[in-house]
């Protein structure tokens, strides 16, 4: 019986066409590295615009007492670092997996502390266990 260890130590060779068509860890990698670089980039961008949602309402109140300025000028902020975790996933995907994950991290931690958001909160550590699930394919395939 033989037995094949997909991405193993070195990326596979050939082309990008070809491992996106025969490489199923390949296409996980690419897949995440699209989420995890196009969703903080949006999210970030609309930390101005609150189309999706008013963004101010997730901010823990003792979070909002303790940074200065309002809690519009903290998700401000916030959208800027998003904005910066995607792009670091666009560039480097194996070290700005990490950011990303980390800054789910935070919000998490946010929302733990926020009663009545625990089902974002364990929404969002799907999404961190799918940024690090992203760092760990970047150490074979982000060359």
């Amino acid at each position: 019986m033989s037995s094949t260890t997909v991405g193993a130590h070195a990326a596979p060779a050939g082309t990008v066409s070809t491992q996106l068509r025969t490489d199923p860890a390949f296409q996980a990698f690419t897949l995440l590295r699209v989420a995890f670089t196009v969703a903080p980039i949006l999210f970030g961008l609309d930390k101005f615009a609150n189309v999706m949602v008013d963004w101010t309402v997730y901010l823990a109140p003792w979070i909002n007492d303790i940074v200065p300025g309002s809690a519009s000028d903290a998700m401000h902020v916030v959208g800027i670092i998003e904005i910066i975790a995607g792009l670091c996933v666009a560039v480097r995907p194996r070290y700005g997996a990490l950011l990303v994950a980390a800054w789910l991290g935070g919000i998490i931690f946010n929302l733990l502390t926020y009663s009545g958001y625990y089902d974002i909160a364990l929404r969002d550590f799907g999404l961190m266990l799918g940024a690090l699930t992203l760092a760990r394919l970047a150490t074979v395939y982000d060359r």
